[in-house]
């Protein structure tokens, strides 16, 4: 048999996160840096982390009657200054190609999709009939970023999806807006099993052309924020721009409302960061593609009836995405550790010694707890384990969540709290000089947002002292 490597994580999660990061990344085989600069190479074991999620997503927007479609890659140069506030946002992350050989106009590797999508849209639409339109896309997404690569963070191309959708009314749009919202918190909540704040963005944190943006964040272990999805009512500024018309139900012709949804693979970063320990990965089940693994401890006399047995146990298991690793060229002690790196939450153990009892030990990827389970009860062993942990990794990721957000009425222990690596919330009175000059007090400070429940708001505005008129959270952000 092989020796075991040592394929173990060898940096403390407390003592360098970010280096622990990186190593559980690239050990865990979740993804790797390209030959391209700023570019990532995802790995099988996240890939598949990413079409759990999308197959979940795509179920539920579907039953929320929208459509996948595709667009094109690359964007005309005058499709963005149809909009000069998008275009302005966008400009400094643009890719472009010089598109000299056809004498035509610059085309940009596409930031986001609105303008394309758009003029597609602008020929599509022409009655009330035709509304709501309710499209998606599964795509890629190029922005030019120059700072530090950070894998799944921060590279210049990333996977995303992307909803636009098009409304008679603005109180639809708006109901709407809130909706994909919401489905974005279960996401996180449900399968991933990381708590969000969410709520609406400040006037200087919106997206680009806008009438508001609102988001999801999730609080990393180090105290930084992670925007985990965003869904922006766009207003009617793109439709005026492309001009998006309708024939209304009463016979005059109307301009549409517009919003636009997304999330993307730094999801899986969040992930990582949120639940992996000093041995590696941790996948909450209801995102695991293998949620048990069975290993038989294998000796020449009763090889052949531990194998068998560990067969039936995996036909038992079907349902479950269960998987029986025989190789005989690996110890069973190499198997444990490469299994605990790659997060699988369930470790099933049948050795001689187990089948004399008619037993096998469970192992719990999230606590490390080892059980003793009679083979007949496996299967409803299995199914109450999983559940549990899905359970258990919310609950540990949510007391870390609310043990870091603190609110404070103080300037001077705002950037106290920011030190100690907390999220603070504070009263504001709304005005875009005092956002800035609070973000502007702390290095790299920025707001997050503002709770939709604004109620209560008893203190005056921590920077200017007058009445406040909002609550919103601050931090420095991946």
């Amino acid at each position: 048999m092989q020796k075991p490597e040592n394929i173990g994580i060898t940096i403390k999660k407390e003592e360098n996160f970010s280096e622990w990061y990186v190593e559980v990344v690239q050990k865990a085989e979740l993804a790797d840096y390209s030959a391209v600069k700023g570019c990532m190479v995802i790995r099988p074991n996240a890939y598949s982390i990413w079409e759990n999620i999308q197959s979940y997503f795509d179920k539920r927007i579907k039953e929320l009657k929208v459509k996948n479609a595709y667009f094109p890659l690359f964007i005309p140069e005058s499709f963005f200054k149809r909009e000069a506030e998008h275009a302005s946002g966008f400009k400094p992350e643009v890719a472009w190609i010089a598109n000299t050989e056809e004498e035509g106009e610059r085309l940009a590797v596409r930031p986001t999709s609105e303008t394309v999508i758009y003029d597609s849209y602008s020929k599509w639409i022409r009655s009330h009939r035709d509304l709501p339109l309710r499209i998606n896309q599964w795509c890629n997404i190029v922005r030019w970023e120059t700072k530090t690569t950070r894998l799944f963070l921060r590279t210049r191309e990333f996977l995303w999806q992307e909803g636009h959708c098009v409304y008679e009314t603005k109180e639809e749009c708006d109901k709407e807006t809130l909706m994909y919202l919401e489905e974005y918190k279960k996401l996180c909540e449900d399968i991933l099993a990381i708590p969000v704040l969410v709520g609406k963005k400040t006037d200087n944190e919106k997206f680009a052309g806008a009438l508001y943006t609102t988001s999801i964040e999730a609080i990393m272990p180090d105290g930084k924020t992670l925007q985990m999805g965003t869904s922006h009512n766009l207003g009617q500024g793109f439709a005026k721009s492309f001009n998006i018309k309708f024939l209304g139900k009463d016979g005059k012709e109307h301009m549409p409302w517009q919003n636009s949804w997304g999330v993307s693979t730094r999801l899986i970063g969040a992930l990582i960061m949120t639940h992996g320990d000093d041995k590696g990965m941790v996948v909450p089940p209801n995102l695991a593609s293998i949620k048990a693994v069975i290993i038989p401890i294998l000796f020449e006399k009763t090889e052949e009836v531990v194998l068998k047995k560990a067969k039936e146990i995996e036909k038992k298991l079907k349902d479950y995405s269960v998987i029986l690793d025989d190789r005989k060229e690996y110890t069973p002690g190499w198997k444990f550790h490469q299994y605990e790196l790659e997060g699988i939450p369930l470790r099933i153990e049948i050795g001689p010694k187990d089948l004399d009892k008619d037993q096998v030990i469970i192992a719990r990827r999230d606590t490390s707890e080892k059980k003793q389970v009679k083979i007949k009860d496996v299967e409803k062993e299995v199914k109450i384990l999983l559940e549990e942990i899905q359970q258990n990794l919310f609950n540990k990721a949510k007391k870390s969540f609310e043990s870091k957000i603190v609110y404070t009425k103080s300037l001077q222990e705002l950037k106290k709290l920011i030190d100690e690596k907390k999220v603070v919330k504070v009263s504001l009175c709304g005005s875009k000089k005092c956002e800035e000059e609070l973000t502007n007090s702390v290095e790299a400070l920025k707001s997050l947002n503002m709770p939709f429940n604004q109620s209560n708001i008893k203190d005056n505005c921590i920077s200017c002292s007058k009445k406040a008129s909002v609550l919103c959270y601050f931090g420095k952000s991946y």
